[in-house]
């Protein structure tokens, strides 16, 4: 066989990559079959606006505490104490917007997760710590100090009289929302212009009406801070793909020592990565208190720092795969708040058709590998996909029974599915992912071998 046959034939093995074209077919079918299920089961809850605007805004913190992993763990840099730092930005930002007004607010968040990523870096990448046991040590830090200052500084002077208290701060105005004139009923120099998508929605046509419920609760009533959120997707591609600064913070997650070689100051670079991190993870907090709710309480992250985390890893340490995962979670978490038991309902018809198009593509995966099959590596991967097609074939037919012997799901499963959603997702999606090579390493400068 000579050298370009050899070429030619790992290229014809190795996947094809999927691209945007791709992306926009696979997200045209799943609204089509997620509409079909709608008129099927009568869960008109399930396309709505209010459920696509209230998913969200479940989205928002857990990308941008899941942006906030991304930007350490390009550099290298494990960061599980993401939930820490966005306390620390609820606490800071509570503090500062019911003062100052809650831009100040957004401001003094991003400072407080940057103060929790500083410590971070100082534990990692100065001392050497596992990078573990300082995330561990950061969350536990960031809930404590939040309880104690909460109780200083809540409980006494203006903040009493405003209804601050041990466990929440006084209340902090809202961020300004807005809403696109002519589509979703906004305002044109004190005009009001009729809410057309609003009109379409209520009429609950097959795909139409499901377009309009998804576009208008894209468009109506967003929050400005929101906006900051889905303008930070494109600028970190650019930031960390397209710039000489995040080729830098990249080749330290990679291979710090080459990295070095070339004049990398990789101390530098993870240090910057990880405060970058943390300001992410405080503009999460922030979000909280300005957007989801109007002061801090205590316990308010919920854990979405983890659920942000188990985000970044669907979207294999990327912006825009990081974004769908966080919009996958959002959209269920909705959930509890739209539509409840029946909408799930009607998801359950709707996983099961994608399990079974799980199963047919693991099947034509595994009948294309048998023929090129020669080692025993590849025969396990053909009976791993063989298995995998059997599965998702069985869990099929459960939630296809389960959906025409019920009318609704229980409400505990309800607000249990978010985190389903999250174990399903990350073991359907384990196959294809790969997270930087130097990740969670020791860097020691010059000691490269």
């Amino acid at each position: 066989m000579t050298a370009t046959e050899a070429v030619a034939k790992v290229k014809a093995a190795a996947p094809a990559r999927l691209r945007w074209p791709h992306y926009l077919l696979i997200a045209a079918g799943l609204l089509v079959l997620l509409s079909l299920v709608r008129v099927l089961d009568g869960a008109d809850d399930v396309t709505s606006s209010g459920t696509v605007s209230a998913a969200l805004r479940l989205a928002v913190p857990i990308f941008l505490a899941g942006l906030g992993g991304l930007w350490a763990e390009r550099s290298g840099v494990i960061n599980i104490g993401l939930e820490g730092m966005m306390i620390l930005g609820t606490w800071t930002g509570a503090w500062a917007g019911y003062q100052w007004g809650p831009w100040v607010g957004v401001l003094f968040g991003v400072l407080g997760g940057m103060l929790g990523g500083l410590l971070h870096a100082v534990a990692t990448v100065t001392f050497g710590v596992d990078h573990i046991v300082s995330g561990v040590a950061i969350n536990i830090l960031g809930l404590g100090l939040t309880q104690f200052l909460a109780g200083l500084i809540f409980t006494t002077g203006e903040a009493k009289a405003l209804g601050g208290g041990a466990r929440q701060s006084p209340s902090v105005d809202p961020i300004r929302t807005v809403t696109l004139p002519v589509l979703s009923g906004g305002e044109i120099g004190g005009w009001k212009s009729p809410d057309w998508l609003g009109s379409l929605e209520r009429h609950h046509w097959f795909l139409l009406s499901d377009v309009a419920g998804i576009l208008r609760g894209l468009t109506n009533g967003m929050s400005l801070l929101t906006l900051v959120a889905i303008l930070l997707i494109p600028v970190s591609f650019l930031v960390l793909w397209k710039t000489a600064f995040g080729l830098r913070i990249r080749s330290c997650g990679e291979d710090p020592y080459a990295a070095e070689s070339l004049g990398v100051h990789v101390y530098r670079m993870k240090y910057a990565a990880v405060m970058i991190s943390g300001g992410c993870s405080g503009l999460a907090g922030a979000f909280l208190v300005t957007v989801a709710a109007p002061f801090y309480q205590d316990g308010q992250t919920g854990g979405r720092g983890f659920i942000g985390l188990a985000a970044m890893i669907f979207g294999n340490w990327r912006p825009g795969g990081l974004a769908s995962g966080s919009l996958l979670f959002g959209y269920t978490d909705a959930m509890n708040v739209r539509g409840g038991g029946q909408s799930v309902h009607a998801l359950l018809l709707f996983v099961a058709v994608l399990l079974v198009a799980v199963a047919a593509w693991q099947a034509v995966r595994a009948n294309r590998m048998r023929p090129q099959v020669t080692t025993d590596l590849g025969r396990r991967e053909v009976r791993n996909a063989t298995i995998g097609a059997a599965l998702a074939l069985v869990a099929a037919a459960g939630l296809l029974a389960w959906f025409l012997l019920s009318d609704s799901v229980p409400g505990e499963l309800v607000s249990f599915t978010p985190h389903l959603t999250t174990l399903l997702v990350l073991a359907l999606a384990s196959q294809r992912l790969r997270m930087p090579a130097a990740d969670g390493l020791r860097y020691r400068r010059g000691e490269a071998r």
